[in-house]
């Protein structure tokens, strides 16, 4: 594995915003002036073997994450993970029900030479998903036509939702985002799972989550047709629903109305499963030791908050490399981790975003930041496989 230099594709920009990246805010460089978010003048290569490594990681790690959510459910371990107890036999009978699930993203710590790392688990309203699956695919065909990419993301997502298409209520599914999103990301993320979706032989629907209403008679969501909605495909955080007026109404409307992600992912989304897991398999080499609420006996870890996004509200305390980020998370607590610094390559520190769609790997997209922190000012680059 190592960093690439290549001049950008000749009217690269406007290549990317026909492929739907026209969202954003520029990202930062070393010197904390701004570079682009999708930033092609690097790139990152990885043989097979490191691929195929890491692809086997993954699915270790989501079979690891499923048995842990069995046994929290089990143990009713919902405390730990700053959930209402209100909500607890909801999540419960989700659970059982296996209500379905389409994807999620796997933040890793990987430089090549030792295991890959769990960082922490994008379980729920996972992003970065179109740069992935469709602009560095199209980059990588341009400039390295010969080469490989680890990249079956599209085709699995729609292959997923004909997997699910008959779990669901109905052959209608609403696709949700929030307005208040400034940056446009999660309106464009959402829109390219509804084409997936579409792909797939399903009906689609796209309306934002303000514009989903509640028909009290009915007992039942609607749209702004009054037409009943059957599937909720949402990209707004299962926390925040359940804390809006109508959470209840989610909650008590399952399974007669469904929602992606469905609502035991809220479990796998909580940074206090990587405690859990770390409890599970103590020692495990694609684990970083962590715990709930206390270091424990770690002298150098990550403070990060249960509910967070974005690297906010993460503290570093190792020698020499003490760090701590703003933010507005933490009422429910924090996991500590173990510290272990992302690789640096050129100056920059790449964290792998591993997808995962139904239960099996299917691509990787790479941020990489000049900070210990992957946060908001973190450059999204592609990736190559070379030709063997």
């Amino acid at each position: 594995m190592h960093r690439e230099t290549r001049p950008p594709r000749p009217d690269w920009k406007r290549t990317t915003e026909e492929q739907g990246l026209v969202f954003g805010l520029p990202a930062r460089d070393g010197a904390g002036k701004s570079r682009p978010y999708w930033d092609e003048s690097v790139h990152y290569v990885l043989e097979m073997d490191e691929v195929l490594s890491v692809e086997a990681d993954v699915e270790l790690l989501h079979s690891m994450c499923l048995e842990a959510v069995d046994n929290v459910v089990l143990t009713e371990r919902y405390r730990d993970f700053g959930i209402p107890e209100w909500l607890w036999p909801y999540i419960a009978e989700s659970w059982k029900r296996r209500d379905p699930h389409v994807y999620g993203r796997f933040d890793l710590r990987y430089d090549g030479k030792s295991p890959a790392k769990l960082l922490e688990y994008n379980a729920d309203t996972p992003t970065s998903l179109l740069e992935a699956s469709v602009v560095q695919w199209h980059w990588k065909t341009d400039a390295y036509p010969d080469d490989d990419q680890w990249n079956s993301i599209h085709e699995r997502l729609v292959e997923r939702w004909e997997e699910i298409g008959g779990l669901l209520p109905s052959n209608e599914l609403h696709f949700t985002w929030s307005t208040a999103d400034p940056t446009g990301e999660d309106h464009v993320t959402t829109a390219y799972l509804q084409e997936t979706a579409a792909e797939a032989g399903l009906d689609t629907v796209g309306l934002a989550i303000e514009e989903i209403g509640w028909d009290p008679l009915l007992k039942r969501f609607v749209d702004l047709e009054d037409a009943p909605i059957n599937t909720v495909v949402k990209l707004y955080p299962w926390e925040w629903v359940v804390d809006e007026e109508f959470g209840r109404h989610a909650a008590e409307s399952l399974p007669r109305t469904l929602w992606v992600e469905p609502l035991w992912k809220m479990l796998l989304s909580n940074k206090a499963i990587l405690a859990i897991l770390w409890e599970n398999y103590p020692g495990h080499p694609n684990l970083l030791p962590a715990f709930l609420d206390d270091p424990g006996l770690l002298t150098e870890y990550v403070r990060k908050p249960k509910l967070g996004r974005e690297g906010s509200n993460v503290q570093i305390v190792a020698t020499g490399y003490e760090t701590q980020t703003g933010g507005v998370y933490g009422e429910e607590g924090f996991i500590y981790q173990a510290f272990d610094p992302l690789p640096e390559f050129d100056g920059y520190r790449p964290a792998l975003g591993a997808w995962i769609v139904g239960d099996n790997a299917a691509g990787l997209g790479l941020r990489e930041t000049a900070g210990l922190v992957t946060d908001d000012g973190a450059a999204f680059v592609p990736h190559r496989i070379p030709e063997s």
